[in-house]
């Protein structure tokens, strides 16, 4: 049975065949497959794909994702999202949320494809670390790696406004994996605070493709990145020809659906994009991903530490493939409206100062 609530019929759009969209620094160094180590690897998912938990955890390992139900309440969940609208309607562009003839790219918020915010300390606002610091978010991980010794990733946060017309929007497949790593190493997820139902923006996968990552790249050997796709080496896209093989070995597009307050876990393997809003709902999410302090070297861990003290974000992967994001770029120049530090400092707890990798466990 598949986890959660899922829309089995998704249609299919048009292939962005250029995997752009992202801050123009996350591709200024490119970290190839060829001649990047690999580092953090573990077995320790890997060795658990054929036991039976009795719980969400034997979705995860058969399906390549999952839905945690409630792992924030709802009111809090809503409470969050509202914070965020805060947030986002305080950038000096002239955004009115009552106003759609606003919601056009010159009064917003620099976004990759639409809704991730990558700079402006974005990852870094309170709200966001009170999110990751919620117990019932931090548990699912904890209890998928065996330890509460975490890091955690800082990763975007999303907020997709529907109904954009100044948005050529097309969907980006892609893996938050190397192909050159093998097996299940990472899960990364999402905290879900909006309404993600069958016509409100979310979470897309092809389902059982996490199963075929070692055959497809057997099969079709590792192209070399374009140059305006994201830098970090734990990343590869798809053409279209390429889903289409995935499709013809039996995987399923799956729409996701969840509720303020669900985490979504799935395997780093599994191809996957998200889907525009068709409804009114503004699609509101922080990625997070969870891994275990002790797969990070000393390196990566004061690597880590100096990103988090300058407030910048990194991709999925919380204890290696240190990559920073850098700062928004309104074409050549920098955004006018980025910042130095987050609106809201989050309070410098020893869980939060952990979590990023400044204090030892």
């Amino acid at each position: 049975m598949a986890p959660g609530r899922v829309s089995p019929t998704v249609q299919d759009e048009p292939i962005n065949p250029y995997n752009g969209g992202y801050l123009k620094t996350s591709h200024g160094i490119n970290h190839d497959y060829g001649t990047t180590k690999a580092g953090g690897t573990t077995d320790i998912l890997e060795k658990q794909m054929s036991q039976k938990f009795g719980d969400w955890r034997d979705d995860f390992f058969t399906n390549g994702y999952t839905v945690v139900k409630g792992a924030i309440p709802r009111e809090r969940a809503i409470q969050y999202r509202e914070r965020a609208m805060e947030w986002f309607q305080k950038f000096d562009f002239g955004f009115d949320i009552n106003d759609k003839s606003t919601w056009t790219q010159e009064h917003l918020p620099v976004m990759m494809n639409g809704g991730m915010i990558m700079g402006y300390s974005a990852t870094h606002e309170k709200w966001v670390w009170e999110a990751r610091c919620e117990p019932g978010v931090i548990e699912p991980f904890a209890k998928l790696w065996g330890t509460d010794e975490l890091l955690v990733s800082f990763d975007a946060v999303n907020i997709t406004l529907p109904g954009r017309t100044d948005v050529r929007w097309t969907p980006w497949p892609h893996i938050d994996q190397s192909p050159t790593r093998k097996g299940l190493v990472c899960a990364q997820g999402i905290i879900n605070l909006s309404e993600a139902g069958p016509m409100d923006g979310g979470l897309q996968l092809l389902q059982g493709s996490s199963e075929l990552f070692e055959r497809f790249f057997i099969e079709n050997p590792p192209r070399p990145k374009a140059k305006d796709a994201p830098g970090q080496f734990d990343w590869y896209g798809f053409t279209l020809e390429e889903v289409e093989w995935f499709k013809n070995n039996g995987c399923k597009l799956i729409k996701v659906e969840a509720e303020p307050g669900d985490v979504i876990i799935w395997d780093s393997r599994t191809v996957h994009y998200a889907s525009l809003p068709k409804s009114e709902i503004i699609r509101t999410i922080i990625y997070a991903t969870y891994t275990p302090a002790n797969l990070a070297t000393p390196e990566d861990v004061a690597l880590k530490a100096d990103i988090f003290r300058r407030w910048e974000g990194t991709t999925h992967w919380p204890h290696c493939n240190i990559f920073a994001q850098g700062k928004a770029m309104r074409g050549d120049i920098l955004c006018p409206g980025e910042r130095d530090e987050p609106l809201e400092k989050p309070e410098l707890t020893d869980q939060v100062l952990k979590l990023a990798g400044v204090l030892p466990y």
